[in-house]
C-alpha cells in the first residue's frame, strides 16, 4: 500500500493505493495520520479511489484514525469510496459516522 500526500488549501488529501489490511497498510495509515496531526494538519480527506479491498483491520484503522483526528480537534472525511467499501460502511452502519464524498472539490469545500 502507498499513501501520497497533497494539499488543497488547508486540506490535506491522502491518496491511498492498494489494499488496507490488518498488518498490511493499517500501520502505515496510522503513522501517516499521526505525522499529519503533529504537523498541525487537522483537515484530512482520505481518497479511497484506488483501494480495491479493505478487511476488518483496515476498517478498524480508519475508525481509529477518525477518532484520533476528532480528539485532536480535526476532521477526517472519506473520498471516492469504492462500491465494496461503501457496502462495508453500510453493513457496519459506519456510513452514518463518516462524511463520504464522491467529488474532490465538494469534499475539500465541506471543510469550510
Amino acid at each position: 500500500m502507498t499513501i501520497n500526500e497533497r494539499k488543497s488549501g488547508d486540506v490535506t488529501i491522502l491518496d491511498v493505493e492498494g489494499k488496507i489490511l490488518l498488518g498490511e497498510g493499517d500501520v502505515q495509515l496510522k503513522h501517516k495520520i499521526e505525522e499529519l496531526l503533529e504537523a498541525k494538519s487537522h483537515k484530512i480527506l482520505l481518497n479511497l479511489a484506488n483501494v480495491p479491498y479493505m478487511d476488518s483491520g483496515g476498517l478498524g484503522e480508519i475508525v481509529r484514525s477518525y477518532t484520533t483526528v476528532k480528539k485532536a480537534g480535526g476532521e477526517l472525511k472519506l473520498l471516492n469510496a469504492t462500491a465494496r467499501i461503501k457496502d462495508l460502511l453500510t453493513i457496519t452502519k459506519l456510513v452514518t459516522v463518516f462524511d463520504v464524498h464522491e467529488d474532490e472539490a465538494a469534499g475539500v469545500a465541506s471543510f469550510a
